[in-house]
């Protein structure tokens, strides 16, 4: 096991200095509202889904509207597996941040410097309780 966990950390970091692998990249937009008012100043981080740890590809926050564009890009080997991380306090009073991941489909993702597509994700009310919502306060 210790030999596995050692030649992937050893693949990942050669892979990085080397440039291994193509270039891909992906964006997404969408609105937030709270409560049918726009929710202005939420943090939208991407990650590149890792095996031990994502990596974050962007980061933006939302406009006075509520609305946002993100994208990101990374070299890979194999195809990204990008997702978008939003960080919210809507009808929340605690310390740190509701969570809601959301994963990007794979049609989205462009092989270059310049995403074709954009993932929309439309209009979300994060007043709403969302699968797999969890809390984060090191965002």
């Amino acid at each position: 096991m210790q030999l596995l966990l050692f030649s992937t950390i050893i693949f990942c970091s050669v892979h990085g200095l080397l440039g291994v692998g193509r270039l891909q990249s992906v964006a997404v937009s969408g609105r937030l509202i709270c409560d049918g008012r726009p929710a202005a100043g939420v943090k939208v981080k991407m990650y590149e889904k890792e095996f031990f740890l994502d990596r974050k590809m962007a980061e933006v926050y939302t406009d006075m509207n509520g609305m946002f564009v993100i994208s990101g890009r990374k070299r890979e080997i194999s195809t990204i597996d990008p997702k978008v991380n939003l960080y919210h306090k809507c009808n929340y009073g605690g310390l740190c941040y509701k969570k809601i991941g959301i994963t990007i489909p794979d049609d989205y993702i462009t092989w270059g410097y310049t995403p074709e597509r954009t993932y929309d994700i439309g209009t979300l009310n994060l007043a709403n309780k969302y699968t797999g919502t969890t809390t984060d306060c090191l965002n």
